[in-house]
């Protein structure tokens, strides 16, 4: 077999419809569109999601409102009650001892540290992002605040 031999298996591919070319072809007269109304015209057919007059599916669901940014940030928010609770004093508090801890649900999301609860141990924190309650609470008790990126 030569490269000027090669040729598509039988039946892969299928021969072109020629329509509108006369009756004998097969497909003349209405070209297979049928007879009369809005498909059968040239340029005619319905737009997308048109359903026949009926109020359109998305129409008749309920609106959804507001809008999510595609550029969100999903912080894992931990609160100082929380910190209290599972750290001793001068623990080292990063998200990585927060997963450790199990306060952490999702580690590829940043974690911000809110000010809910009180707090009287120092702490060493370093996370993304704390709320300026919590971080006087901290610096209140002794304990110190880092940002990282």
């Amino acid at each position: 077999m030569k490269l000027h031999e090669l040729r598509p298996n039988l039946g892969a591919k299928r021969p072109r419809k020629r329509v509108g070319r006369g009756i004998a072809a097969g497909q003349g007269k209405t070209a297979g569109r049928g007879t009369k109304g809005q498909n059968a015209r040239s340029g005619g057919g319905v737009r997308p999601y048109f359903e026949g007059g009926t109020l359109p599916l998305y129409r008749r669901l309920p609106y959804k409102r507001g809008f999510r940014p595609l550029n969100r940030v999903e912080y894992n928010e931990v609160n100082l009650d929380q910190l209290a609770e599972r750290f001793e004093a001068n623990a080292e508090v990063t998200p990585e001892t927060l997963a450790a801890v199990g306060l952490v649900s999702e580690p590829k999301h940043p974690v911000v540290i809110l000010g809910r609860g009180e707090i009287r141990i120092p702490l060493k924190v370093k996370v993304h992002r704390i709320s300026k309650s919590a971080r006087a609470k901290i610096e209140a008790a002794g304990g110190s605040v880092e940002l990282i990126a």
